[in-house]
């Protein structure tokens, strides 16, 4: 039940779950670079329908030194509708946490790029690690075209002077500079980013769910609804060329 205390893990690919004072914990390390695979995706989703039911609030913790670094890369090189399968899965995941009902807050605990930093903004908050990290969307400089969900994402939780630079310029920043420009909220010693993430997200979990629920679908919907209608048409132009 929500208010249940457990340490018991449920552990599922990349992902192992474990429910912690009413907060559903979800530890992401594939023991590499931590992608975003098939995989990785389908941990995720089962540990979403979990929290559901048996938490009030959820924290994304990376492994130390890295939080995600993007699609996987085996697939994105690959023949183009592998790559646009695995793009259009990760769209789907990252607009349900964003308007996952419960509060979700993330342990950014190192390097965040691409589907990584994409995986940030989509969480409602974003406490990172003061450790030399690599955070932001590369798309353009790697040859990729912005899909439209990323996008969508960047012009609803980045800065408005940052916007340009973080997309089309495709910019990197350190956590300081990702602060500044709006992919995180806070940044705290490397020693405190997960007990500091899952301290907020049980800071959270005590808020009116209905409240809290209804206010996160009035601010979001309308960008969830758009990325929904436009995603087929928006990946049918999808492309990965080497950079030039």
């Amino acid at each position: 039940m929500p208010g249940s205390s457990t340490r018991a893990a449920d552990a599922a690919g990349p992902l192992t779950t474990t429910i912690e004072e009413g907060v559903a914990v979800l530890r992401f390390d594939d023991g590499k670079a931590n992608v975003l695979s098939h995989g990785a995706i389908d941990a995720f989703e089962a540990a979403l329908d979990r929290a559901g039911v048996a938490a009030r609030a959820v924290c994304i913790v990376g492994r130390e030194g890295r939080l995600c670094a993007g699609f996987d890369l085996s697939v994105m090189t690959g023949e183009p509708d592998g790559a646009r399968r695995l793009v259009s899965r990760g769209a789907e995941l990252l607009m349900r946490l964003y308007l996952h009902p419960q509060p979700v807050v993330v342990a950014v605990t190192g390097h965040a790029l691409a589907a990584g930093a994409l995986l940030a903004l989509a969480c409602d908050v974003r406490i990172g690690a003061d450790v030399p990290a690599k955070i932001g969307l590369n798309e353009t400089a790697i040859g990729m075209p912005l899909p439209q969900f990323a996008a969508e994402l960047a012009r609803d939780r980045l800065t408005p002077t940052a916007l340009v630079r973080a997309t089309l310029a495709a910019e990197i920043y350190d956590p300081a500079g990702a602060l500044e420009a709006g992919y995180l909220d806070r940044v705290v010693p490397a020693d405190d980013v997960v007990g500091a993430a899952i301290a907020e997200a049980n800071r959270l979990s005590a808020y009116r769910a209905g409240a809290y629920a209804r206010t996160k679908e009035v601010l979001r919907r309308a960008t969830v609804d758009r990325v929904q209608a436009g995603t087929a048409a928006d990946l049918a132009l999808f492309t990965v060329q080497a950079p030039t």
